[in-house]
């Protein structure tokens, strides 16, 4: 074969440049019309942190992008960065709570879930010391693709003896998580909406408090149950007010712990004879889908049953609201598939 031929059979493919604008990437998980709150899991951290000498922050070089920084600013003695090394982040907060400390790690879910793994497993969950592990960009919450798209992270979390898991919803989720994390004496992960994070739940329910391991009705209905957790709540109390215009009743239970799940209420309510559906920010596999599912089936619940989340690959890159739609994530694509499946 010649060098010309060579050249041609081997010539890279072409692909059309694009570019997105990072506000697109990375734009409101809101939809308009909900107040805001800026850094609510720092502040609420700064606040627990004023009677709680124990309380320390660790993070992976982001601070700033895991709202860690307001800590940073109000306690400097108490924070520690420890550079591009998630692993030495997990060992160093491992170390730390030995000697009585309460750490909160930050980095990114894929940095924690992927690449420090083992870390986490080894030394703070097998010795089930009180690191609190808080991660920002869970699963399809940025345009930057598959190196920032932790689309499967409770399902590499989920099967970690004394972890437990939470995915709140909004920002009164996340400060009230916080207090919760620290009276928990044992590892936590939870997924973290940081920046200007929406006030959603208490729209619904003023009354609203988080509390761990217990999953909350939000919404009352009569037709479906939509069973769901973190950013997918807000998504499906937005499409219950869309279905409510066709005379479709959704009711929303809101779950931010994935494990322990709260079994007996999503039991309960399952049992009334509605549609279930369960809404996630994740991947179809090994999430809060197939942990409801789960327990309906060992507890012989059997009611018609339907999954939103992620599809089981790598996704795109690009502009968030339109991944949102392709993957059918947006209030229009969730209002769509419970429409059709009534």
């Amino acid at each position: 074969m010649t060098a010309a031929a060579r050249a041609r059979k081997y010539e890279p493919r072409r692909v059309p440049e694009t570019k997105v604008a990072t506000s697109a990437m990375i734009a409101s998980l809101a939809a308009e019309g909900y107040d805001t709150v800026a850094a609510p899991f720092g502040h609420a951290l700064v606040e627990a942190a004023k009677d709680d000498a124990r309380i320390v922050g660790l993070t992976a070089d982001l601070a700033k992008y895991t709202d860690l920084h307001v800590f940073a600013q109000a306690y400097p003695d108490r924070f520690y960065q420890m550079g591009m090394a998630e692993q030495l982040l997990m060992s160093a907060a491992a170390g730390m709570a030995h000697e009585g400390f309460i750490p909160f790690a930050t980095t990114y879910s894929v940095f924690a879930s992927r690449r420090a793994y083992d870390f986490i497993c080894m030394a703070i969950a097998e010795e089930n010391l009180p690191v609190k592990i808080v991660c920002g960009l869970p699963g399809l919450t940025t345009g930057y693709g598959p190196s920032h798209q932790a689309t499967e992270d409770l399902a590499i979390f989920r099967g970690l003896p004394n972890l437990t898991i939470l995915d709140p919803c909004d920002a009164t989720d996340v400060a009230q998580m916080v207090p919760a994390m620290i009276a928990h004496d044992g590892p936590v992960y939870a997924r973290l909406l940081r920046g200007k994070v929406p006030s959603v739940i208490t729209r619904y329910r003023p009354d609203y408090q988080f509390e761990l391991g217990r999953a909350q009705m939000i919404r009352e209905g009569r037709d479906v149950l939509v069973v769901s957790s973190g950013i997918m709540t807000m998504r499906a109390l937005d499409a219950a007010e869309l279905l409510a215009k066709d005379g479709i009743d959704v009711a929303v239970l809101h779950c931010p712990t994935i494990k322990p799940l709260d079994t007996e209420t999503i039991l309960a309510e399952a049992g009334k004879g509605r549609l279930l559906v369960t809404a996630e920010n994740h991947s179809e596999v090994g999430g809060l889908g197939e942990a409801v599912a789960r327990s309906l089936l060992r507890a012989g619940v059997t009611p018609a049953f339907r999954q939103i989340a992620l599809p089981d690959e790598f996704l795109e890159a690009g502009a968030l609201p339109t991944l949102h739609d392709l993957y059918g994530l947006s209030t229009a694509k969730v209002a769509q598939q419970i429409r059709g499946w009534l």
